[in-house]
């Protein structure tokens, strides 16, 4: 198991900031809906990390730390007037509209995040600890898995009662349009395929950016607004 003495983990940091967000965002902004879930998985593998659950610790924590710099990336550029990637642009754009609930926020927000922010999350751990894909699928499994789990949480927390979702709701046919386990395996591949080409850069961002679009098209899908 890899030992964590020689290395300090910056996960306290993105913590904080996802912290700073949830006291600042009002309660129902749709950032702030995925932010308290985002929150939650980070907390989550920060605890899965302490205890030894990943069999190295080091390349989880570095994959975790550049996934959730893309989000706060995203979160920065719109605070300073700049356009996010388009994969979260739906989440930006509808995110006070009072037709849309905080299920849908939700996970507009992990599909942006997993489509998107994941795959190059995994280029850019390799890059950094000179590995290869492989070297990190565990890690990039138990991360899955945690969010998985947390997936489901989410749909007991956020889903309407038994007497209000009912077959002919539109949600109903949402949630049925999008899975977490069918997004996180084309992540995967989307990583290793821009491993790939990463000596072919002209091709790699002309991938990333019809990745980048596909997953913002699929996520202004979940925001459809709905009646009440």
């Amino acid at each position: 198991m890899a030992q964590l003495e020689h290395f300090t983990t910056p996960v306290d940091t993105v913590v904080d900031r996802m912290r700073a967000l949830d006291e600042a965002l009002p309660e129902r902004d749709g950032i702030a809906v995925f932010n308290r879930v985002y929150l939650a998985v980070t907390e989550a593998v920060d605890r899965s990390v302490d205890s030894g659950r990943f069999a190295d610790a080091r390349a989880a924590i570095t994959l975790d730390v550049r996934f959730a710099e893309r989000y706060l990336r995203a979160v920065d550029a719109v605070a300073r007037d700049r356009r996010p990637p388009a994969c979260w642009r739906p989440l930006f754009q509808f995110r006070r509209h009072p037709g849309v609930r905080p299920l849908q926020f939700a996970l507009a927000g992990i599909n942006a995040h997993i489509g998107h922010d994941l795959a190059l999350a995994v280029v850019d751990t390799c890059r950094t600890l000179d590995c290869e894909p492989v070297d990190v699928e565990d890690e990039f499994d138990r991360v899955g898995d945690l969010l998985v789990s947390l997936e489901e949480r989410i749909r007991e927390d956020l889903m309407p009662g038994p007497d209000l979702l009912q077959i002919a709701d539109p949600l109903t046919h949402l949630l049925g349009a999008w899975s977490l386990e069918r997004a996180r395996d084309a992540t995967w591949t989307a990583a290793r395929a821009l491993w790939a080409l990463r000596g072919l850069p002209d091709v790699a961002a002309e991938f990333t950016e019809r990745l980048d679009t596909a997953v913002g098209f699929a996520g202004r899908m979940l925001l459809t607004p709905l009646p009440d």
